[in-house]
């Protein structure tokens, strides 16, 4: 039995006009990423839009499960410095909430991780 004929060179080469499938370079966030700005102990607070914040910092922090995803991506969207004054203060359990609320509302997000509206952006 004879070997299967490999495709031509013609065919497994990108033509020199489409280097490639996707520009991600070119690629802009579909909405405006606003910062969410809290305010608590007399201090306004800022966070980073949830899908500003770094996804392989959200993974780790998701594979802790739902609180260490919802700490991880306050720590990742507070940053090094505030989290570090943040986090220090007592938090109640119910502030907590709150504030995750108040920040999946102003991001778009439902608690399922689905847009508000309904538009898939993937």
């Amino acid at each position: 039995m004879s070997a299967p004929r490999a495709a031509s060179a013609s065919k497994a080469r990108r033509p020199d006009d489409s280097p490639f499938d996707f520009n991600l370079d070119a690629a802009q966030p579909p909405r405006e990423l606003k910062p969410f700005v809290f305010q608590w102990k007399d201090r306004r607070w800022t966070m980073q839009h949830l899908e500003e914040l770094d996804v392989w910092g959200l993974v780790e922090a998701a594979e802790g499960g739902d609180v260490a995803a919802m700490t991880g991506a306050f720590r990742l969207a507070l940053g090094p410095k505030d989290w570090e004054e943040f986090h220090a203060s007592r938090f109640p359990q119910w502030r907590f909430k709150a504030l995750f609320r108040a920040y999946r509302q102003h991001c778009g997000i439902n608690i399922d991780g689905t847009p508000v509206d309904g538009r898939e952006d993937i």
